[in-house]
């Protein structure tokens, strides 16, 4: 009895001291070692996250965590499973790795048979079945990442890209991507990385071979590390280039080597560096991994990868899940028996249930698959200017000047950061500190020409003009460097029937210059290639052409103030009113008079209008002279004051048009609009070859400038020059016009007089600066032009070098005294009227002789002579009128019965007499 009471004291004591001695909790890990490293960072992770655990007692105060580590071969399965057979023999609470899918199939499924938790913090292939009821994983699930990369592609609106992947498992994290293109007019290119080979520079020459400027690289952070080499040895890393990182470990690569490259680099952060609690972790960590091994992985020194962060956080997991497991006992498994572990699922759901914030952020399991599904995802950017050396808190190490742009959300999705918009509003000299570009030109008065100068000039020395002061102007404001080239084969740029392009947009197509600084005209074909800024000329097409020479005034031009229609009305309304008088005045009895007044009782009344005075009434008011012969009846004062007041409009027009038409030479041009030119062929006309006026014509679909087009292009060796100058010389030399465009026609009409401008413009565009399409610079560029617009100086740099001498107004000309040349024809028509004149007097005077001789008589000769001699005396003002015979004067009264009448009650007196 003694003895029994003896044994029960000693079993309670030694319960009691179980129960009140530290707990030792043990949990195993299997890593996977390679050739270069000789401990995987998990391993090192997965010590360092207990290590801590168990100096803070917070978390674990009556628990000390313990682990066993196996070590195994890459690809091994079988020695996986032997490996977690012998943990599981020792009694653990959780088995963590291996990160190989082949290995990870083999311990998944002995740990979901005797129901241990299978942790994991890479990503794997999620099982199709879904009965892996152990098993955890850390790593954002795969379809959100898939998610989070299509919003990043649709944030930088990108049309056009490359994914590049390493293995298979790329495809699946891409799917959402490759699915994009039918919804967001996306154009997407899938290339593979050569498995097992790190050379990917012929894969990469092909990129740079067609242009593929934004590329999605799907990756570790290892092959990551090489593609950075040689991106840089293969001279991709410019800032013309844009690469996005899938893997979560960018932020820890050494990016040194391109601090100055202005290469734009995007990728995920998934480690939360902005809590203080992290960093001060971190450091930590890396004040460890400095006093080891320098290991050559591409990553920075002493810096945490993601993969170790989220073993670190699984570690932390499973002690909080610990602490809620009470009255739990971990008890030796064996895997051929097949007896589970009794407080697996019980301890299997704590665990996804419990929550923690970690070093990459707040930790959140699905309770259903125990997958991480809500996460934050910080979207990085590597910072124009670069990296930079920093001293952290415990150490010297090299830390990365990125900039968080944005966080995205499983379940909210993008967001942008206030720091982000913030960066976007800083000063644009910000990112072009410092930075050489070349400048690629074109030869074009006064864009750009050679100076004058006694010296040698070299450089950029070389050249002046308009162009050479904005790039003067633009790299003060925005602070680059800049090296001014011509275009190699003198051209602007235009594109071949194959699709090709030659000149200035050639060149920055191929990126051999950075900014096309010149009278580059922003065209819809040139915008597809290249990117222009806001334009700093505004201009349009038009004609160029020698002025037409001056046509004097001939002899007859005192006739051109009025046209000929106007004469020949002019002449045909004095007709008409001249019979209208005449009818009117023998109509009305006011006109009628008696031509012997003293003799009232005279039977004979006289009208003065006859026809041919009622023509010379109406031609002296018409030459403003009047005539004697004035109306008395109101009905004939109204026909002359109607036509008096005509013949006052028409004669003060005559003389205000005659002043211009005496005085000024007229300009007698050939063509006077684009319409001209296309209905005519004696005149020849073109444009500069492969510039942007040719294209202008050749893309036209109007039909005057179709068929223009069809001219210039059937004589292409004639009507398109190499360049203005040639242009220039042949509208001078021969019977041509160019077209080209208004502001350089201006110039050069400023500094030849011989030269003019000819119709309006024909449309309306503007000059730009050119820069590679995707180009960082045309942003900033165009802020900068913009303020030189608003302070006045883009207009002040034209006037500067736009004003000439200038050519003599035309309307400032002194009025030229008249010559014989501006009014003989006058001198004509008053000599042909004295020689009218002349003729027709001799033939009254012959007709009045005739008439005066006896009509049965001969008239002779010498009675002729008589009659001349007498009208001829100059001493004598009368003579004796000779007096005809009675059948003469019968038959003269005969000839005239319009100038006398009786009155009728005389008339029928005397008959009846």
């Amino acid at each position: 009895m003694e003895e029994r009471k003896t044994l029960f004291t000693y079993l309670f004591f030694t319960a009691q001291l179980c129960l009140s001695s530290p707990q030792v909790l043990r949990i195993g890990g299997i890593f996977e070692t390679r050739e270069s490293e000789l401990v995987s960072m998990d391993e090192l992770a997965f010590k360092f996250a207990v290590t801590s655990i168990n100096r803070n007692r917070t978390l674990m105060p009556n628990t000390t965590l313990t682990y066993d580590i196996q070590r195994i071969n890459l690809f091994d399965g079988f020695e996986a499973s032997r490996r977690v057979c012998d943990q599981l023999a020792l009694g653990v609470v959780a088995v963590f790795g291996p990160s190989h899918s082949s290995s990870v199939s083999a311990v998944q499924s002995i740990c979901n048979a005797l129901e241990v938790p299978h942790i994991q913090t890479r990503w794997k292939h999620p099982s199709v079945d879904n009965k892996d009821t152990f098993y955890i994983n850390l790593y954002p699930e795969y379809t959100a990442i898939a998610r989070a990369i299509l919003d990043v592609v649709t944030f930088f609106k990108w049309r056009k890209l490359t994914v590049v992947y390493e293995d298979s498992t790329g495809l699946m994290r891409m799917q959402e991507l490759i699915k994009a293109p039918a919804k967001l007019n996306l154009k997407v290119k899938i290339r593979q990385l050569t498995p097992g080979n790190q050379d990917a520079r012929p894969l990469l020459k092909e990129l740079k071979k067609d242009k593929e400027f934004f590329v999605i690289f799907d990756c570790s952070y290892r092959m990551a590390a090489e593609l950075l080499k040689q991106l840089s040895s293969m001279g991709m890393m410019t800032e013309y280039y844009h690469y996005f990182f899938t893997t979560l470990d960018l932020f820890a690569l050494d990016l040194e080597p391109y601090r100055y490259s202005g290469v734009n680099m995007t990728g995920f952060r998934l480690l939360n560096i902005g809590d203080p609690w992290v960093a001060s972790t971190m450091d930590k960590w890396a004040m460890e991994r400095l006093q080891g091994p320098k290991q050559d992985s591409g990553l920075m020194d002493g810096i945490m990868t993601t993969d170790a962060a989220l073993m670190y956080d699984a570690v932390f997991l499973v002690a909080v899940a610990s602490q809620r497991a009470t009255q739990m006992t971990v008890s030796s498994l064996q895997c051929h028996r097949h007896k589970p572990w009794r407080f697996g699922p019980r301890f299997m759901n704590l665990f996804k249930e419990a929550q923690w914030d970690g070093l990459t952020g707040h930790i959140v399991l699905n309770k259903t698959d125990g997958l991480r599904r809500d996460f934050d995802l910080d979207i990085i950017s590597l910072k124009e200017d670069g990296t930079t050396r920093g001293f952290v808190a415990g150490g010297s190490r090299l830390t990365k000047r990125w900039i968080k742009i944005a966080v995205w959300n499983s379940y909210t999705g993008l967001n942008l950061t206030e720091k982000s918009t913030r960066d976007k509003n800083n000063n644009v000299t910000d990112s072009l500190a410092n930075r050489t570009l070349i400048v690629t030109t074109i030869l074009e008065n006064p864009y750009v020409m050679y100076r004058k100068s006694d010296k040698e000039l070299v450089g950029n020395d070389r050249f002046e003009g308009y162009c050479l002061d904005l790039l003067k102007e633009l790299s003060n404001i925005l602070g680059f460097t800049y090296e001014v080239k011509l275009v190699t084969d003198g051209k602007y740029g235009a594109q071949n029937d194959k699709g090709e392009w030659n000149g200035m947009v050639r060149e920055l197509i191929d990126h051999i210059a950075d900014l096309a600084v010149a009278p580059l005209t922003i065209t819809y074909v040139r915008e597809k290639v290249i990117d222009f800024s806001k334009p700093f000329m505004t201009l349009g097409i038009s004609i160029l052409y020698r002025k037409p020479n001056g046509t004097n005034p001939g002899v007859f031009s005192f006739l051109n103030p009025l046209s000929p229609d106007i004469w020949m009305y002019v002449l045909l309304a004095c007709t008409g009113v001249s019979c209208v008088l005449f009818v009117i005045a023998r109509f009305t009895p006011y006109e009628w008079y008696n031509p012997h007044p003293c003799n009232p009782s005279s039977t004979l009344i006289e009208n003065n209008f006859t026809l041919l005075n009622s023509f010379w009434f109406g031609v002296g008011a018409l030459m403003q002279q009047g005539s004697e012969l004035l109306p008395k009846a109101l009905s004939t004062r109204i026909v002359g004051g109607i036509w008096w007041f005509f013949t006052l409009i028409i004669i003060s027009s005559y003389t205000a048009n005659l002043a211009a038409f005496l005085t000024v030479e007229r300009m007698d041009a050939p063509i006077d609009s684009a319409d001209d030119l296309a209905k005519q062929t004696r005149i020849e006309y073109g444009a500069v070859r492969d510039g942007s006026t040719m294209t202008f014509f050749k893309k036209s679909k109007i039909s005057t400038y179709e068929k223009m087009w069809a001219f210039m292009s059937s004589r292409k060796n004639t009507a398109l020059v190499k360049n203005n100058r040639e242009g220039i010389t042949r509208v001078l030399t021969t019977d041509y016009a160019m077209l080209m465009e208004s502001t350089s026609i201006e110039y050069i009409s400023q500094r030849n007089c011989n030269l003019t401008q000819i119709g309006g413009l024909i449309d309306s565009k503007g000059y730009g600066v050119g820069t590679p399409i995707g180009s960082p610079y045309r942003d900033k560029v165009t802020i900068a032009i913009l303020q030189l617009q608003e302070e006045g100086k883009l207009h002040m740099m034209k006037e500067k070098w736009w004003r000439g001498n200038g050519c003599p107004e035309e309307d400032n000309k002194e009025a030229n005294a008249l010559g014989v040349e501006n009014i003989g024809g006058i001198f004509i028509v008053l000599a042909a009227g004295l020689v009218l004149s002349v003729f027709v007097a001799i033939g009254e005077f012959i007709y009045k002789a005739r008439r005066n001789a006896d009509i049965e008589e001969r008239v002779s000769f010498s009675t002729v002579i008589e009659e001349l001699g007498l009208s001829l005396q100059c001493y004598k003002s009368n003579r004796r009128r000779s007096r005809p015979r009675s059948r003469a004067a019968s038959a003269c009264i005969f000839c005239q019965p319009q100038r006398t009448a009786k009155r009728e009650g005389e008339g029928r007196d005397s008959t009846s007499t």
